[in-house]
């Protein structure tokens, strides 16, 4: 988006809905948003990074709500809200397009740089926080879907000091190591 560009939303529940045609073209362009009732709602992380970044003006009832406020109106809803927008904004800090993922325990689609609208996402994405258990059988089962539709399955790791670390997946299979037969060593 240009630097100069406000997009001004009102808040309705959780969620910011834009109104004006001009800044829904705009936003809808850059990937942000999905069209209901002739209105762009944005996910909450996609409006948390436009606060974060000074791009969106959020009203509720004509009362401005920063992006503090809103993040704790999310929290409310959406406990992984934050780790949700720190790899959001590092992403999108990257040049990437990102889309709310859909399912799979995936959190975000993420479409190769220059091909947002041409191509399919070709990354699914799922964050964890720096700690956080995850039971091998589901990471499994998580990878495994994700490659059958043909993406490629990326851990984001947020570390403690808010910094995203991202790792490629690939299944790999172990196979018995069988001790060769006694003939083959005779001296």
């Amino acid at each position: 988006m240009e630097d100069a560009t406000i997009v001004n939303g009102e808040m309705i529940s959780d969620q910011a809905c834009i109104s004006d045609k001009s800044m829904i073209h705009e936003l809808i362009e850059k990937g942000f948003g999905e069209m209901e009732n002739e209105k762009l709602v944005l996910k909450s992380f996609e409006s948390l990074y436009l606060l974060y970044v000074n791009r969106l003006v959020l009203t509720k009832s004509k009362k401005r709500v920063d992006f503090n406020s809103f993040m704790g109106i999310c929290q409310k809803t959406d406990s992984g809200i934050l780790t949700k927008f720190l790899i959001f904004r590092d992403l999108r800090n990257r040049g990437y397009v990102v889309k709310d993922g859909f399912g799979f325990g995936s959190d975000f689609r993420v479409y190769e740089r220059g091909h947002y609208g041409e191509k399919g996402a070709k990354f699914l994405i799922f964050g964890l926080n720096e700690g956080q258990q995850e039971k091998m059988g589901a990471l499994q089962k998580k990878i495994d879907e994700i490659t059958q539709m043909g993406k490629e399955p990326i851990i984001a790791v947020i570390e403690r000091r808010g910094e995203v670390i991202y790792y490629k997946i690939n299944k790999m299979n172990f196979y018995e190591n069988k001790p060769e037969s006694d003939a083959t060593f005779n001296l």
